[in-house]
């Protein structure tokens, strides 16, 4: 199951092509050189960043995966990473995005 952040970061690329990216992750398309970044999935972990094919594995589909940015390719996903980890710093001064990133900001 996957919960979609309402502010979702997106880097240049993958914001152009948003909606279309989102629908074909929401129904299960492989879409190479597309990646996810999610609230981390343990303690140790500051984000999590998968390519979006990744998601087609069934054991995505047994976990909930909080998704709170997309991009186009990998350096791109890393940009976006920076992006919001740069914010978390000056809004909290730490790195835990998910004291940052509310659970009523998912839908």
């Amino acid at each position: 199951m996957m919960k979609w952040y309402c502010n979702l970061y997106t880097g240049g690329m993958a914001e152009k092509h948003r909606r279309r990216i989102i629908s074909n992750i929401k129904h299960g398309k492989k879409q190479i050189g597309v990646y996810v970044i999610t609230l981390p999935s343990n303690e140790k972990n500051i984000l999590d960043l998968y390519p979006s094919y990744i998601l087609l594995q069934k054991h995505f589909s047994e976990i909930q995966l909080k998704i709170i940015g997309i991009a186009v390719s990998k350096d791109e996903a890393l940009g976006v990473v920076q992006e919001i980890l740069m914010e978390c710093f000056d809004k909290t001064g730490g790195f835990r995005v998910s004291d940052m990133i509310k659970e009523k900001e998912f839908k």
